[in-house]
């Protein structure tokens, strides 16, 4: 009888060696295989974890396009309002200063030995320092300003070279004047030539360099208005698509519960959804104010405030010009051009095909301005009240401009009969009517000096408000957003979690 043989016996388990890992958990990986198949899709409570999670995805996009937006916003309004938008106003004085010095420094000259013609002596040389000292703190701001500009940093201390010079032939052309004790009017050929070096150094390189400076300094500053603008207006369109997206995925899922537990609405998830409706809507509704309070300060503001200041600054130059013309009798022409040029500046009359001289200058301002209104119909000049009358609005500021205009139109009228009297070969009566003893010019320029102060004003209060109503708007939109998130994402959680749990 043959033996059958045994069966193989079993193999002996193998026994974990210390260090090795533990057996895989089965049921995990099983989980793990179904989620990346998809699988879990097919049920109800996978579908709401899709939805929950696709809910959620769009709120944190939502919450972070509104965080850039509203950080793109602070950079505007911290750039117009506070930073170079003010600087680069103040570098505009600058230019003013400068120009007043030389205009005081002229009278000065002028006057001779009557300390009391025209405001004084005394006070010519008041207001001379303060000008100074203006010209001192708008170059600070205007290096400030600089940055990191090599060429604009070169151009501000170019000009706080040359106004040391400018003091120092200032300086000998005064001394010069004090020991010559002349007439008004009368000064003798030294003095002229020493304040020809002065006003030729001030005239031909400070001022254009000066005026340089605040051109250069206003056009960063609406380059950089343009672009934080467009990102503001590019924000306000994410936000409105990406709350949209979330809008589109809160009342999907709402739909979903709807169809699936035949029940008719989940308060939560509805709250959820007004909630998200209204921080869309509270986003872009921001923004969009914000935008219009920029444009407002940049248009109705920054940009006539510094139209107006360059007018001032040339008005002053152009005044200093008649004093120049009276001083330096060799040059008269060439200061008599140089005004033309400055009053043209200000304001261009239609002149028509008449020849562009000081008497045609003269008729055509008369013409034009007087029959002008503000606010009202088409603006019959150009120049930099040109620019303003074809933006200024009815009320305060078309009052303003009209008394702005009014009193230019009697700074003119004195130039002329001025000239008049010199043209005729009677200089002094010439220098009494510009010095104010025999008329008002000096009165009448300090008027329209005045209306154009009042005029600027009316856009500085322009600017401040704009900025203040966009500094406001802000407030508080640091904390609103990431707590609405919050207080949705619980809303949707607390919806589904009910949903969920029948299925446990």
């Amino acid at each position: 009888m043959t033996m059958s043989p045994a069966p193989p016996a079993a193999p002996a388990p193998r026994t974990a060696g210390p260090g090795a890992a533990p057996p895989a958990d089965p049921r995990r990986a099983g989980r793990l295989g179904t989620f990346l198949r998809g699988r879990w899709l097919k049920t109800i409570p996978g579908r709401i974890r899709a939805h929950v999670v696709l809910c959620l995805a769009a709120l944190v996009a939502l919450l972070a396009v509104l965080t850039v937006a509203t950080g793109n916003a602070r950079d505007s309004v911290q750039t117009i309002g506070h930073d170079a938008g003010p600087q680069v106003v103040a570098t505009g004085t600058l230019y003013f200063a400068l120009s007043d010095m030389d205009a005081q420094v002229s009278n000065i000259l002028l006057i001779g030995r009557e300390h009391d013609l025209g405001i004084g002596y005394d006070e010519s040389l008041r207001v001379y320092e303060q000008r100074r000292a203006e010209a001192d703190a708008a170059a600070v701001q205007a290096a400030q300003l600089a940055g990191r500009d090599p060429a604009l940093k070169r151009t501000v201390q170019e000009v706080l070279d040359g106004l040391g010079r400018y003091e120092r032939l200032v300086g000998q052309a005064m001394q010069l004047d004090a020991q010559s004790n002349h007439a008004p009017g009368e000064p003798p050929g030294q003095v002229v030539d020493a304040y020809r070096q002065a006003t030729d150094l001030m005239r031909l390189q400070l001022l254009p360099k000066a005026y340089n400076i605040t051109l250069d300094s206003g056009a960063r500053v609406r380059q950089s208005y343009e672009t934080k603008r467009s990102a503001v207006l590019a924000g306000r369109a994410w936000v409105a698509v990406t709350g949209v997206v979330a809008l589109l995925l809160l009342i999907a899922t709402q739909l979903y519960l709807t169809r699936t537990f035949r029940r008719l609405l989940n308060p939560a998830l509805a709250l959820a959804t007004l909630a998200t409706i209204v921080l869309t809507a509270a986003g872009t509704g921001l923004l969009t104010a914000h935008a219009g309070h920029i444009r407002k300060a940049k248009e109705d503001g920054f940009d006539s405030i510094l139209q107006l200041s360059r007018a001032r600054a040339i008005s002053h130059s152009a005044f200093a010009d008649e004093s120049r013309y009276l001083l330096d009798p060799g040059r008269a022409d060439t200061y008599e051009q140089t005004y033309l040029d400055k009053s043209l500046s200000v304001i261009y009359p239609d002149l028509g095909d008449k020849p562009v001289n000081l008497e045609n200058y003269y008729a055509g301002l008369e013409q034009k301005a007087a029959a002008y209104k503000p606010g009202e119909g088409a603006v019959p000049f150009l120049g930099f009240f040109g620019d303003e009358a074809r933006t200024a609005g009815r009320g305060r500021e078309a009052d303003a401009l009209g008394r702005t205009l009014e009193a230019y139109r009697a700074v003119q009228r004195n130039d002329a009969r001025m000239r008049r009297l010199a043209a005729s070969g009677d200089r002094a009566g010439a220098i009494d009517v510009r010095m104010g003893r025999t008329s008002g010019a000096i009165r009448d320029f300090g008027a329209f000096d005045a209306a154009l102060s009042a005029l600027t004003a009316v856009h500085q209060d322009a600017f401040d408000t704009a900025i203040k109503d966009a500094d406001g708007g802000l407030r508080g939109w640091d904390a609103a957003p990431p707590a609405a998130a919050a207080v949705i994402a619980l809303l949707i959680i607390a919806g589904v979690r009910p949903r969920l749990a029948e299925f446990r």
